[in-house]
């Protein structure tokens, strides 16, 4: 009877240790997912392009293969390949989280740009396919691509939170808190996506539907408010990009030694606290961000784009 109630108290001991784990997996989460703002507001910005122009009825299973792919992108291939990295070559992370900074930027500077000197853009909704079939696989496949890109920006961008944050933490809390964090982005993208891909619907059956002028009245705002609502979602997609681009480059240079912007930001920000201090903080590594993105638009433009023979898939 004592070891039955031995084992039952070894049971309850390791069952409020786990408990207390799943918290700590979940505060660290909440706290190492911030920095990932700016790239789940550009991925929700940008994949409703996907499924511009198609079948209605074909929206949400094309949102779905999306979304399965994306789970699969970040749970299966980028969060193993992150934590080796972490375990066996910790500088590799730092030079793929400056590049992932650089890349904020880039993408940041370049719809800026666009905005400032408006040109002709070959984007997804263009397709030259005819063939409903042929340009369905084309959009998945290229939103896949683009979701590879920003989730592996994700992953990198959340792992060096968790290590900076939580220096503490052992490799598999680690790996836990990554894998939450994948899993929940991916669940408010794309939940996100299919909400705003639906809303016209939803609007103009409220419209057609409507028992009161007031559900009318509101499908028909819901109808008329989507483009500007997805405009807003672009413009704000495109300041998180840059203030987490700058952001990146600003404390990973500091960490190099090269101090310049750093100091610069530090100065400005002291003497305040709270959401001031951040206010000025997140400006000066916009601006930062913003400064580096225009200089790398030509190299990337006239130099790696002719080299690889690519166009840009994302937007």
């Amino acid at each position: 009877m004592s070891g039955l109630i031995a084992l039952l108290d070894d049971v309850v001991a390791l069952t409020r240790v786990a408990a207390a784990s799943v918290d700590d997996v979940a505060a660290m989460a909440a706290k190492a997912g911030t920095k990932t703002a700016g790239v789940v507001i550009d991925d929700a910005a940008v994949t409703p392009k996907y499924v511009t122009g198609l079948d209605p009825q074909r929206e949400l299973p094309i949102i779905w293969k999306i979304a399965r792919a994306s789970f699969f992108n970040k749970l299966v291939i980028l969060l193993p390949i992150a934590m080796l990295l972490k375990a066996f070559a910790p500088v590799v992370l730092i030079f793929l989280l400056m590049l992932g900074g650089l890349y904020l930027c880039f993408e940041g500077a370049e719809k800026v740009w666009h905005v400032l000197a408006p040109h002709k853009d070959n984007h997804v909704g263009k397709d030259e396919v005819v063939d409903p079939a042929k340009l369905e696989e084309t959009r998945v496949r290229g939103a896949i691509k683009t979701d590879f890109i920003l989730s592996a920006e994700i992953m990198t961008i959340t792992l060096n939170e968790i290590t900076t944050n939580f220096p503490d933490a052992s490799l598999w809390m680690q790996g836990a808190v990554l894998a939450v964090i994948a899993i929940a982005v991916t669940v408010v993208v794309y939940g996100s996506v299919a909400l705003i891909v639906k809303a016209d619907d939803t609007g103009l059956w409220m419209v057609a539907n409507g028992r009161t002028g007031l559900t009318r009245g509101l499908g028909s705002a819901l109808v008329k408010g989507m483009p500007y609502f997805l405009i807003a979602l672009s413009f704000i997609g495109t300041l998180a990009m840059l203030w987490v681009g700058g952001s990146i480059l600003v404390n990973e240079l500091h960490h190099l030694g090269f101090d310049v912007p750093y100091d610069i930001v530090k100065a400005a920000a002291a003497g305040f606290t709270g959401f001031v201090a951040w206010a000025i903080t997140a400006g000066l590594d916009g601006v930062f961000g913003l400064a580096v993105g225009l200089l790398t638009i030509p190299v990337v433009t006239k130099v790696f784009k002719p080299l690889f023979g690519g166009k840009k898939a994302a937007h």
